[in-house]
C-alpha cells in the first residue's frame, strides 16, 4: 500500500522541488496541495493523508495551532514533517510531535533519510496476495501474482491464470476492480489486466501484449486511455530506453 501525502506550501518553487524528490519513491502518492493553515486543515480533513509536509515559513505558529485543531476532528494525526529556512520553529515542531524538520533549500539526502526512517517506524500493511472466489459453499483461492487478466461476460468473470487455467466467478468485473492489488488495471469494459505481465503497448492497434507463452493480446479502448498512459509511464520508469 502507498503512503499518501499532502504538501502545504505557498512557495511554488519549494513545492515543485519536494514533489520532484518524492517522485523517486513509488510508495508515496500525492493526495493534495494547500497554501495556508486554513486551506491546509481543510485539505487534511478531506484527504486524510498519511503524511503532511508543511513549509512553516513565517506562519509557523498558525500551523502548530492547525495541528492542535486537528486533534478535535480526527482520531490519529498524520505524520507531520516541517521545513523552514532557519531552525526558528524546530523546538515548537518537536513539542508538537513533528516527525522531522528540514532546513531549506530541500536536500535529497535529508529527504531520503526521513523516508527510510518513516518506512521503518510506520510500515504499511502489505495487502494479501490471495483472492477468494465464493460460489455457494465452494471457496476457491487464487494467488493474484499468478493472474494474467480478467475477462467479463455479462455477470460472469473469467480469471486467466499464468499456468493456462481459466477460473470463472459469478460476479461482475466491477466487483473485482477495487479489491485487486494496484498492479491490476481496467483497460476495457470487459478486461482488467495484471500490469506486471505487460510486454508491449501498441497504441496504433489499441492492444497490450502479455509476457506469457501465448503472447496474448488484450484490447484497450479510448475510454480507458488515461489508464494506459499511466501504465506506459510507470513501465517506462523502470525500463532501459532504446527508442528510435
Amino acid at each position: 500500500m502507498d503512503y499518501t501525502y499532502v504538501i502545504i506550501d505557498s512557495d511554488a518553487s519549494s513545492k515543485l522541488q519536494i514533489q520532484l524528490y518524492l517522485e523517486e519513491y513509488d510508495d508515496f502518492t500525492c493526495a493534495g496541495m494547500a497554501q495556508n493553515p486554513s486551506d491546509g486543515l481543510n485539505t487534511i480533513l478531506k484527504h486524510t493523508p498519511d503524511v503532511v509536509l508543511v513549509n512553516l515559513g513565517e506562519q509557523g505558529m498558525s500551523y502548530f495551532q492547525m495541528v492542535t485543531e486537528l486533534n478535535e476532528y480526527i482520531q490519529t494525526l498524520p505524520i507531520m514533517i516541517g521545513f523552514s529556512k532557519t531552525k526558528k520553529y524546530a523546538y515548537n515542531a518537536i513539542k508538537s510531535g513533528f516527525f522531522d524538520y528540514w532546513i531549506l533549500p530541500h536536500n535529497e539526502f535529508d529527504i531520503r533519510k526521513s523516508i527510510m526512517r518513516l518506512r521503518k517506524r510506520h510500515p504499511k500493511q502489505i495487502l494479501p496476495s490471495t483472492i477468494c472466489l465464493k460460489s455457494y459453499k465452494d471457496y476457491r483461492y487464487l494467488d493474484t501474482r499468478e493472474i494474467l487478466y480478467l475477462k467479463s461476460d455479462n455477470n460472469t468473470t473469467d480469471f486467466f491464470m499464468k499456468d493456462g487455467r481459466v477460473v470463472s466467478a459469478f460476479k461482475t468485473l466491477k466487483s473485482f476492480e477495487d479489491t485487486l492489488p494496484k498492479s491490476f488495471i481496467r483497460i476495457h469494459q470487459s478486461y482488467i489486466l495484471n500490469s506486471t505481465y505487460v510486454s508491449r503497448i501498441n497504441y496504433g492497434k489499441s492492444i497490450c501484449t502479455l509476457r506469457n507463452e501465448r503472447q496474448e493480446e488484450i484490447p484497450f479502448t479510448k475510454t480507458y486511455r488515461d489508464k494506459i498512459d499511466a501504465l506506459k509511464e510507470m513501465l517506462s520508469k523502470t525500463a532501459i530506453k532504446a527508442l528510435n
